[in-house]
């Protein structure tokens, strides 16, 4: 089970790791994270792309992250 998301971490890996993250990433305006080019770009540069604040949308992930149990 993941523990922490980074920025940096590209949107494919993320997914892969673990689906139920693709719910917040919809809400929050990525409505592409099916597309090809959205699975090799990093978290930041597909909030920035979207106009998100990267740092918030990581804040949200961990924190969904923290509280979900196996």
């Amino acid at each position: 089970m993941m523990k922490e998301v980074t920025k940096d971490m590209l949107i494919g890996d993320i997914l892969r790791e673990d689906a139920t993250i693709a719910p917040i990433l919809m809400a929050s305006g990525m409505h592409c994270i099916g597309c090809p080019a959205s699975q090799g770009e990093s978290l930041e540069e597909a909030a920035l792309v979207h106009g998100i604040d990267s740092d918030e949308l990581v804040a949200k992930i961990n924190e969904f992250l923290s509280t979900k149990t196996v």
